[in-house]
């Protein structure tokens, strides 16, 4: 299977002031740091091998989570340097260790899909990218996609539209040649580069059924919380 790029940099500054000194990876949900939880999903999906994309903070989480061997994965870590470099720029920075293809998982989302579905549609589509989306109709999150007969015809992360019904699902799979275009050591978001390829079709998709989980938001740590207290975290 192919590896995954975990992204977990960001400042969280909706959940400020505790993530001031805690990255959001691990804050304590049903009694685990989350990423514990997300790791433990991504072996028993038969996931392997993880990349951590980390800047905020981030020594705290290499210092929890050390090699994965407690989670029977093999974890390394790209670290974003001196000045955080965004979803985009640290996906770059990890290209070296990630290889020619990969998943992109949000460092906040606790998805529940077969991990080998997704992999199998994106070699089927034969597209540099795919995205899984969600009908959402601004139920958990503003959606952001509009998706019609099975592609999508337009991403944008940062403009309301009264046709997006969907919402980007949190997981992704990229093909590493897809940022060969964008600078080096410069900060830019993933969201930009779904849209460049949205506009080209160049971005496949996958429709999710069951609901996501995550834990940017107040809200969304209480519904996560909720769902992972009922499962233990190896169920």
């Amino acid at each position: 299977m192919l590896p995954v790029a975990l992204l977990a940099g960001g400042l969280a500054t909706r959940l400020r002031p505790v993530t001031d000194s805690l990255p959001k990876s691990l804050l304590p949900v049903a009694g685990e740091p989350f990423i514990f939880h997300q790791l433990a999903l991504l072996k028993r999906q038969g996931v392997e091998r993880v990349v951590l994309c980390v800047g905020h903070l981030g020594g705290q989480i290499q210092t929890s989570v050390g090699d994965g061997g407690r989670f029977g994965l093999k974890i390394c870590y790209s670290f974003d340097g001196p000045s955080l470099l965004g979803t985009g720029g640290a996906l770059k920075q990890a290209l070296p260790v990630l290889g020619g293809k990969f998943f992109v998982l949000n460092g906040d989302s606790y998805l529940q899909c077969s991990y080998r579905e997704v992999e199998s549609a994106y070699e089927a589509r034969e597209r540099p990218a795919l995205m899984t989306v969600f009908r959402n109709d601004d139920q958990w999150d503003r959606s952001n996609v509009l998706f019609r007969d099975g592609e999508i015809v337009a991403y944008d992360k940062d403009v309301a539209r009264s046709d997006f019904r969907h919402i980007d699902f949190g997981l992704s799979v990229l093909a590493g040649a897809v940022l060969s275009g964008y600078p080096e050591n410069t900060a830019f978001d993933l969201s930009a580069v779904y849209r460049e390829l949205a506009a080209r079709r160049q971005l496949a998709a996958l429709e999710m059924t069951g609901r996501f989980y995550e834990v940017g938001s107040p809200a969304g740590i209480r519904d996560t919380e909720a769902f992972l207290s009922r499962r233990p975290l190896t169920a």
